[in-house]
């Protein structure tokens, strides 16, 4: 199952990288924040040849990640990672017009109307935006 996020890079994180049984290895996490009226931080983990994209990639410039979401138990505790897919470089028009993604879409009508906000997930019984 894959999730496209879109937003904004504000942190690239270095790379690191060993060998483990399968060989070498390296990956690189970075810091998303999703647009909309609650804004969302999320890492992404790009591994091996998806670190070159990541390394090519500048703070404040927007993209569409392809993720899959993932949890492994170790020693009675859980770990979740974000890996990124897929990831591609946006053009500010592409992601404000685009409504199929996982964030919230605010746009005020006018300065004395509150912001209308449209919810593309699924919502608890809790009226808590996060």
């Amino acid at each position: 199952m894959a999730l496209t996020l879109k937003g904004k890079v504000v942190k690239i994180l270095p790379i690191q990288q060993g060998e483990g049984r399968n060989g070498v290895w390296k990956k690189q996490s970075f810091i998303i924040e999703t647009f909309g009226y609650y804004p969302r931080k999320i890492c992404l983990i790009a591994w091996n040849e998806r670190t070159d994209v990541v390394s090519s990639l500048e703070i404040d410039e927007e993209v569409s990640v392809e993720c899959s979401i993932e949890s492994r138990e170790f020693n009675d505790r859980w770990y979740t990672d974000v890996r990124a897919l897929n990831i591609s470089k946006s053009t500010p028009s592409s992601i404000s017009s685009s409504s199929d993604s996982e964030e919230i879409h605010s746009q005020p009508e006018s300065p004395s109307e509150p912001p209308a906000i449209e919810y593309n997930e699924i919502q608890d019984d809790n009226d808590l935006p996060f």
